[in-house]
């Protein structure tokens, strides 16, 4: 089993910053992509960020120069650092990780359970 644990979300005023991690944990060989996605009541989840093994980044055009990701695969974990917060990056954040549980495995996508994000105006 594998399991994605965020935390960092919270209220913050516009303007603020706040930073998302993503900690990986369980049966895991090997992880691929790493991102963030992000979820308002009523709309379809969207991509915020990703992070390959490699290093390669890709942002969504919003954020592109305000949120930076990053990863430490020594302890599994993502990170999203959220600078000049506006009210329109309110909503649940979830991290998700290509995984391959042991060697020759299938490659797995695996969600975590999401952290609320307030931005005040």
């Amino acid at each position: 089993q594998v399991q994605l644990v965020e935390s960092g979300g919270g209220l913050v005023q516009a303007g603020e910053s706040l930073r998302l991690s993503c900690a990986a944990s369980g049966s895991i060989f090997s992880i691929a992509t790493m991102g963030w996605y992000r979820q308002d009541p009523g709309k379809q989840r969207e991509l915020v960020a990703t992070i390959t093994s490699g290093g390669a980044k890709k942002y969504a055009d919003s954020v592109k120069d305000r949120f930076g990701i990053s990863r430490d695969d020594a302890k599994k974990t993502v990170y999203l650092q959220m600078n000049s917060l506006k009210p329109e990056d309110t909503a649940v954040y979830y991290c998700n990780a290509d995984v391959m549980a042991y060697r020759y495995a299938l490659w797995q996508v695996y969600w975590g359970q999401g952290t609320q994000v307030t931005v005040s105006s």
